[in-house]
């Protein structure tokens, strides 16, 4: 007995360190792995600073303690009672991309809502949000954005105003807890937006359905919507609590 209870314990002590170096491993944010890194992915957020973003109107990073902060590996916006762009706003790289596979991972405060748009020219000069192609990031249950729109492509991970996400309750996280998002847009201008590894929303970008879908949405006043060749990664600060992480993205050719 006493030999089988020592084995016993080993085999747990086993287990469970085998777990914890597990878990340990998980928890190496803001990283790559060697396979990605081979790959040619980068990351868009190191985890420690503001380097390659800026202020969606601005030529630097927006500097006010009450909007965006990077603290513990984690870039947030912090929330201003759900006014819009109320203290600093949304922020973009500095860089433009053309074709690219992009993850990211948000967490969300109840109610809040957020979003990563992709294509962003800052050539319309828009006093709020930039104008861009959008994946939703959203509280859909308690944000009234989510009743809006048609069918519910205002939900989260949606091609926002334009495609309902396909996802189900089995893939999304709860609020609270991290979810992945991704978007990858090939050079022949098809995308995807998938959601904690599944494909939820497909569309060509330079389609007639598209552009019939932009033609009876809220960009139906903006010439050639999400068709530019190339454009900026932008974050939307819409006036909730919203974290992010693991920003990483890889350049199609």
């Amino acid at each position: 007995m006493k030999v089988k209870t020592i084995y016993t314990l080993g085999v747990a002590l086993l287990l469970t360190g085998t777990l914890i170096g597990k878990s340990a491993m998980a928890q190496k944010i803001n990283t790559l792995t060697a396979k990605e890194k081979k790959e040619g992915y980068k990351l868009l957020f190191d985890g420690k600073t503001t380097t390659g973003w800026k202020g969606a109107n601005m030529d630097k990073f927006p500097d006010n303690p009450k909007g965006w902060i990077v603290k513990d590996g984690l870039l947030t916006i912090q929330g201003s009672d759900g006014k819009e762009s109320a203290f600093v706003g949304d922020i973009v790289t500095t860089e433009e991309f053309s074709a690219f596979d992009m993850s990211f991972d948000f967490r969300l405060t109840p109610g809040a809502n957020s979003g990563v748009k992709y294509f962003v020219t800052l050539a319309e000069k828009t006093s709020g949000s930039a104008i861009g192609l959008e994946y939703q990031v959203l509280d859909d249950d308690l944000h009234p954005d989510a009743k809006l729109g048609r069918n519910g492509n205002r939900t989260m991970s949606s091609l926002y105003d334009l495609i309902t996400s396909t996802k189900t309750k089995e893939i999304t996280h709860p609020i609270g807890e991290w979810n992945t998002g991704r978007v990858v847009a090939y050079p022949d201008g098809k995308v995807e937006h998938y959601l904690n590894g599944t494909k939820v929303v497909s569309y060509d970008r330079h389609s007639k359905e598209f552009r019939d879908l932009v033609a009876i949405s809220k960009y139906k006043n903006w010439k050639e919507f999400g068709e530019a060749p190339k454009g900026h990664i932008l974050i939307q600060d819409h006036g909730n609590t919203v974290s992010y992480r693991n920003f990483k993205i890889k350049e199609l050719k």
